[in-house]
């Protein structure tokens, strides 16, 4: 067999299995769609589970796939060994009640022996202990000889997981010769050595598992089969893991460069080149499918893995931030599969180039937190720096273990590695067990079942239909013949105008009527399959399965939702005009009363900026360019420069959405057909949604008249409240009132000092001596907090050495404040401390500086008793002369 790259031996198995009358669907989004049971697609059935159960029908019988995937339950294993890697790409082919076992043996080894040309007496096969059937196909018709098969259990080679679809299956092996293997005389297929690696997995799911033990023949069997390409490309490369196959190769030899390393020169450089080589794989094509880094859910696995990866960039000598530059092999060596990253190139780098940058700030207060730890040792006269400590370090600021332990021995100190590793193992089952619980609950859900042809949508072009047929009504999940009057229900149609919700556009509102019944549509929705449904009640008389109806959606409310969503459009393209070309759509809802656009950028936008974004929309708005919408092949498309929206899934023809030469975009919505009918456009409010992520709010036509309408009743109100007339003098009277109040402002702080130091001169008259420091306490009911804090203040400048507490109750609530002059820090005092153990007394909290701090006051009825212990509580910090 020859030596063959990654990207070639993906093209030759899609090509192939499209020979054998597969359709090659491009890989599905990371991020799952309409499956809550998974965090991120962890292999190649998953975005095709939809076709296993009959919730959705594939688009033919057979399909094949090249499937991008995440797994990161063990992500701290990634880099210790060379096995373990977050991203990979699964080949894949599948059989929906088409064909069976035969043929995907027989392709199986074709594909092998012929295609690839491996050597035959390399290959060994398993198949599952009970499976006779399976061996005597390999056997008897594929020739394979019986001392290279192998019955392997239950656990090796039977796929299940929990209830549904499951079955044998069987692997085929590639024996990398005794070289690689253990020496052991009885080594053999599942060993634990690296002799024989397990290349290709073909599940064949003939039962129908309760769960129980109790398993039903199916009666249309499935195959679904799996190959990792990474794994493939392996052993066409002769090489011993995915780190030294080409493209993941080339990658690493980008981060050697920026570093000054080479590989398999030192093991701990090593370590950290696979874990920067695999976690910017992860993460580029992560943030391609529109994850963003945040602390929460996938959000927080992309940034886990971009701050692990440069952590052990540090740890190899690169200071300053870099994975945004080995970004650009990966969508290099990527493109020829994925040229969507192409696309995006810009929007990725930036996300990664921020995340560094946000990551360098977090990882200098982990260096702060571990110095403050190793000085508070020190002062202890202890060693060790506990596992909870170095946890913490390693978990919320990205602090490797070996870099803590590293700086510790530096100072004579060391770490609790056993609590530690304890700590980061709960962690990990926690994960796991997560892990297991997803995948095992992601065959658990169902659909509404439809025996029908999907709906046609006629909305594009008309806002009714007088003779659509009713084709299913539901109620409460169940299929209905009948839907009464005063009842909730989902009706289907063969035909609607009725616009369903998707892209981020609301789906219609309207009426489905015959003579004598009529049912209000209040929402729109649809199905994986196409069926559009309507749901809402019957205001009036019956409805029936077979009834011919008419539909008429709210025309009103469609023409405003289209204005808003044509000025979304505007509006991206006018903020990649004035922000740049890293502005991506993040998230979008378009309604008929406003706009609601979700972008990636990194700060808010200042008022300068908005005003020029909403100049230029309003610009192309006066322009009245035509809106054309035409339906081309994706890749003609693509070669007009039509932006696509992160997690989308599109067919071989996509419909696009043209606004002169100023916006493209893939786009199933409804729109204006010109600029000009979208009147006028005016932008509510811009905020953050989460980190890298921007939100704009807008309206346009109408909705700016009413916007209008709005501003001057408000002004008219506030006029009035005012005791003006009119609105004209709104402006001068209010900066009027401002400054009003600011001298009134003076005049209030002017005399809480004077009441300030008049009690001061009271609260010494009653002082104790402790250890040459004046204690003092004081009780100062109604006093403001901002009183108490300005008389805090004068005490904690005093020369003298003052240690004071003073309280005050204002109706049910209280206040201490505490304060300590320089001398009486200089002799132990610390005013956080001290008021935390004053304000404890009454059940209270708080805490604060050595020199100032403030605290609650629990139970009101014990301030007293607390005061009272102030003399005590300040004896123990105070250190005798």
């Amino acid at each position: 067999m020859k030596w063959q790259g990654v990207n070639e031996l993906r093209e030759k198995y899609l090509s192939f299995f499209e020979s054998k009358g597969h359709t090659r669907l491009p890989s599905f989004s990371l991020i799952p769609q309409g499956d809550k049971s998974l965090l991120l697609i962890n292999s190649g059935m998953a975005p095709l589970k939809k076709y296993f159960l009959g919730q959705a029908v594939p688009p033919n019988t057979r399909v094949t796939t090249c499937q991008k995937c995440i797994r990161t339950p063990d992500i701290e294993r990634v880099g210790q060994t060379a096995r373990h890697g977050t991203y990979f790409e699964m080949l894949g082919n599948f059989s929906f009640g088409d064909y069976f076992k035969i043929e995907a043996i027989t392709w199986a080894w074709e594909f092998f022996t012929k295609v690839l040309e491996m050597p035959a007496d390399k290959l060994y096969v398993s198949v599952f202990e009970n499976d006779d059937e399976a061996f005597e196909m390999w056997t008897k018709q594929i020739g394979v000889a019986e001392d290279h098969m192998v019955r392997l259990g239950r656990e090796d080679n039977f796929w299940e997981h929990g209830s549904g679809p499951c079955g044998p299956c069987s692997e085929i092996y590639f024996d990398r010769g005794p070289e690689k293997g253990c020496g052991k005389p009885d080594c053999h297929v599942g060993c634990d050595c690296d002799r024989y690696v397990e290349v290709w997995n073909l599940v064949f799911s003939q039962f129908d598992s309760d769960g129980n033990g109790h398993y039903t023949e199916m009666e249309h069997k499935n195959i679904d089969t799996g190959m990792g390409l990474e794994r493939l490309a392996c052993v066409m490369q002769g090489v011993d893991n995915l780190f030294e196959v080409d493209t993941v190769q080339n990658i690493m030899k980008h981060v050697c460069r920026i570093a000054g390393v080479t590989y398999n020169e030192n093991e701990k450089v090593d370590v950290a080149l696979r874990v920067i080589t695999d976690h910017i794989r992860s993460t580029t094509f992560m943030i391609g499918d529109g994850v963003m880094p945040s602390n929460a859910g996938r959000g927080y696995v992309l940034r886990r893995l971009l701050r692990r990866a440069a952590r052990y960039g540090r740890l190899i000598g690169i200071e300053k931030p870099f994975l945004y530059e080995v970004v650009e092999t990966v969508i290099h060596e990527n493109a020829s599969a994925y040229p969507e990253l192409e696309e995006k190139k810009a929007y990725i780098r930036k996300i990664v180039e921020e995340e560094e940058k946000t990551f360098a700030k977090t990882i200098d207060k982990g260096f702060d937190m571990l110095s403050g730890i190793l000085t508070q040792l020190k002062s202890e006269g202890k060693d060790m720096v506990s596992g909870e400590d170095a946890f913490k370090l390693s978990d919320t600021y990205g602090f490797p273990i070996d870099l803590t332990e590293e700086i510790a021995a530096e100072q004579g100190v060391s770490v609790d590695r056993d609590r530690f590793a304890a700590l980061v193992e709960e962690q990990r089952n926690r994960a796991r067990e997560d892990y297991h619980n997803k995948a095992g609950s992601s065959w658990a859900e169902g659909g509404l079942q439809i025996d029908a042809p999907a709906t046609v949508f006629t909305g594009y072009t008309h806002n009714a239909e007088e003779d659509a047929k009713v084709i299913a009504i539901f109620r409460d999940g169940e299929a209905v013949d009948t839907a009464a009057e005063g009842e909730p229900a989902v009706v289907v149609l063969d035909k609607t105008p009725f616009y369903a919700e998707s892209g981020g556009q609301i789906g219609d509102s309207g009426s489905v009527t015959t003579p004598d019944s009529t049912f209000t549509v209040e929402i729109t929705s649809k199905t994986e399959n196409g069926h559009y449904l309507h749901l809402g009640a019957m205001t009036e008389g019956a409805l029936h399965v077979g009834d011919t109806v008419s539909a008429k959606i709210d025309a009103d409310k469609r023409s405003r939702t289209m204005r808003n969503h044509t000025a979304a459009h505007l509006l991206q393209a006018a903020l990649r005009t004035v922000l740049g070309d890293h502005v991506h759509q993040a998230g979008q809802l378009v309604t008929d009363s406003r706009c609601r656009f979700d972008f990636s950028h990194f700060a808010a936008m200042t008022h300068e900026e908005i005003k020029k974004v909403e100049a230029l929309v309003n610009e192309k708005i006066l322009e009245a360019i035509p809106v054309v919408t035409q339906e081309l092949p994706i890749a003609e498309a693509r070669k007009l420069g039509a932006m696509a929206l992160f997690g989308e899934k599109y067919g071989d023809i996509v419909r696009v959405v043209t606004v002169g030469d100023y916006s493209v975009e893939f786009c199933g919505g409804t729109h204006a057909d010109n600029t000009a009918k979208l009147g006028l456009f005016r932008i509510l409010s811009e905020s953050s949604v989460a980190s890298g992520v921007r939100r704009i709010e807008a309206v346009t036509g109408t909705g700016v008249l009413e916007l209008l309408d709005s501003y001057e009743e408000t002004m008219a109100s506030a006029a009035k409240a005012m005791k003006l007339s009119n609105t004209t003098g709104l402006a001068e009277h209010c900066a009027s009132l401002v400054a009003e109040n600011k001298a009134k402002d003076r005049q209030i702080e002017s005399l809480n000092q004077k009441i300030s130091d008049a009690q001061m001169a009271a609260i010494f008259d009653n002082a104790k001596e402790i250890n040459g420091v004046k204690v003092v306490s004081a009780m100062l009911s109604g006093t403001t907090p901002q009183v108490l804090r300005k008389m805090g203040d004068t005490i904690k400048d005093m020369k003298e050495p003052v240690i004071a507490v003073l309280a005050s109750v204002n109706g049910e609530k209280g206040n201490l404040v505490c304060a300590c002059s320089a001398p009486a820090r200089d002799k132990g005092a610390h005013a956080g401390k001290i008021v935390q153990r004053v304000a404890a007394v009454t059940g209270g909290k708080g805490g604060g500086k050595p020199d100032s701090a403030m605290a609650g006051i629990g139970k009101t009825y014990m301030v007293d008793e607390a005061l009272m212990a102030l003399d005590g509580i300040a004896a123990e910090f105070l250190k005798e002369d």
